[in-house]
């Protein structure tokens, strides 16, 4: 890549995994990182959420595009393997319409026969659906792997070619209605829009995508949680020098003029740095984090006219039983999805008949639980707090109606069977989001991904407000979604040692080889990374070894 050049002081704001892959990047480079970080534990929302002998994911519960998290251990110059184990999950999931249930899983043939067995006339479209969608992958990962500056990002060769395949202009279902002939189907390839918090009726096209990703490359279960990944940043991020303050918090960014030059902590004390990394929520960081009048476009009047994700209601409880009766993920769909999706996204109101989603680790993963036990994470899908609701309020009769479904789905005769066999419980509603885990709005996906909210009219990796200050998470480009935050952080660590080049007077720009994102199709770090998963139940194994020396600079 060039020679690192000055050893730039860098205070990046927020330990989630934007926060964390940032402070990686930058430490391994030699740089001197201070990742500061309001909660007494790193993740974010990608945390640990520990009760009594069981253990929980906060938020996210699968880990896709394996090769991503891959090649950020590269490039700090350690293996992914010798800090997670990671465990394939196969079949990926259980969706559950009324009766049917459809387990999608193994080979590409394999879950083609599932589909036709279940929906006749569908097991070819399947085949064609990926064909189609892995195309479509090619020409758009470069648009994941670069930053968006300006709108002159729009006639870059690379923008321009993947501009036809797109499907921008269509929503997911609409591109979905064009290969399935059920509408059953096309909700199990579209319900991952809510991973961006969208309803797949106005979620552009271009992520029909995520449905692709995951039975192209598999899900994967790190053992421990997802929060062992989390875990696992900060300890690369300390093997390479970076100080990781935990339980302090950063009270204001510190500028000069229309430059970001330190940061201010709850405490008072002060840290001047040559550059700010912004990992915190966006909203809440933009309504926050700066003195008043600083900022021109994101003030709190214009950011309540962005649009913003759905939020999460959660139940995590720990189960004095095992449940063989349910899978490691199950969705169990609202018999009108539609309305279901509309009440959360238009109306902004609870449905009478809400969608679940149920996962059930200790299933795979016996670290999670006691012996004999389960930890279940129970999430419904909900408006965000611009809704106005009473959580207090509404709380319990959601509760009610989720342990109602929970028991059905475990062959138990109802709520209160499920209640005799709680023994810890931890409820989250949106109003803790915002309140307890500062999201804003209690938007758990950060801002919608509507077509003037992506790439150039997202907000900028550099950030267009202030010199010095970078952006990195679900806010930012390329998006919500770990491996989408893990190559945000690309991005800005790339922008970040390019802006302090210039500044330094050093001549040549950042190469792009090392900084330039995932291949699929070749195993291994920056040079590629891998293709799709053989089919089964694949794992690997990984345990932390001695911490190897930082990598060599390479041209």
């Amino acid at each position: 890549m060039g020679e690192v050049g000055k050893r730039i002081k860098a205070a990046v704001v927020g330990a989630g995994p934007g926060g964390l892959a940032a402070a990686m990047l930058l430490a391994a480079r030699g740089h001197e990182v201070t990742l500061l970080e309001k909660q007494a534990y790193v993740g974010g929302r990608t945390s640990a959420l520990r009760i009594g002998a069981y253990t929980f994911d906060r938020g996210p519960t699968f880990l896709m595009m394996l090769p991503v998290l891959e090649e950020l251990f590269e490039r700090a110059g350690r293996d992914v393997r010798d800090y997670l184990e990671l465990k394939r999950v196969d079949p990926l999931y259980t969706l559950k319409f009324g009766e049917i249930e459809f387990s999608p899983g193994g080979s590409h043939e394999e879950t083609a026969r599932r589909v036709e067995e279940l929906f006749p006339g569908n097991g070819e479209r399947y085949l064609r659906f990926m064909s189609r969608e892995r195309d479509k992958l090619s020409r758009v990962l470069p648009l994941l792997k670069r930053p968006f500056g300006s709108a002159r990002s729009y006639f870059a060769s690379d923008v321009l070619r993947a501009l036809p395949k797109l499907d921008a202009a269509d929503t997911v279902h609409k591109r979905l209605s064009r290969y399935f002939t059920d509408e059953r189907l096309r909700w199990a390839f579209s319900f991952q829009s809510k991973y961006l918090g969208m309803s797949p009726w106005e979620c552009p096209g271009t992520f029909t995508m995520l449905s692709f990703l995951e039975h192209e490359y598999g899900l994967y279960h790190p053992i421990g949680g997802l929060n062992r990944i989390s875990e696992a940043m900060a300890d690369v991020a300390r093997e390479h020098g970076a100080a990781i303050r935990v339980g302090e918090g950063a009270r204001r960014v510190l500028t000069d003029g229309r430059r970001a030059v330190g940061v201010e902590l709850e405490s008072g004390e002060r840290l001047d740095v040559d550059a700010v990394v912004i990992g915190a929520d966006f909203g809440h960081a933009m309504t926050t984090l700066f003195e008043p009048g600083t900022l021109k476009s994101y003030t709190p009047a214009r950011l309540e006219k962005k649009k913003l994700s759905l939020s999460t209601f959660m139940l995590y409880l720990g189960i004095g039983a095992e449940l063989p009766a349910l899978p490691h993920h199950k969705i169990v769909f609202a018999s009108d999805y539609r309305r279901n999706v509309d009440d959360m996204t238009k109306r902004m109101t609870l449905s009478d008949d809400p969608s679940l989603y149920i996962h059930h680790p200790s299933r795979l993963d016996p670290t999670l639980a006691p012996p004999g036990k389960s930890a279940l994470y129970l999430l419904m899908p909900v408006p965000n707090n611009r809704s106005g609701l009473d959580w207090r309020e509404e709380a319990p009769r959601v509760r009610a109606a989720m342990l109602e479904r929970l028991a059905a789905e475990c062959g138990l005769p109802g709520a209160a069977a499920v209640e005799a066999l709680i023994e810890e419980e931890r409820m989250y509603t949106p109003e803790d989001w915002e309140k307890q885990s500062y999201v804003y709005r209690g938007a758990t996906f950060n801002l919608a991904h509507s077509l003037d909210q992506m790439m150039h009219l997202r907000p900028r990796n550099r950030f267009e407000e202030l010199e010095g200050c970078y952006l990195v998470g679900g806010g930012t480009h390329p998006g919500s979604g770990l491996p989408t935050i893990i190559q945000s952080a690309i991005i800005s660590a790339q922008l970040l040692e390019e802006e302090q080049r210039e500044r330094s007077g050093r001549s040549g720009g950042a190469g792009r080889g090392r900084w330039s994102g995932w291949r699929p199709g070749r195993r291994g770090g920056a040079a590629g990374a891998a293709g799709p998963p053989a089919a089964g139940g694949s794992e690997t194994r990984g345990a932390r070894g001695a911490a190897a020396a930082p990598p060599e600079v390479r041209s």
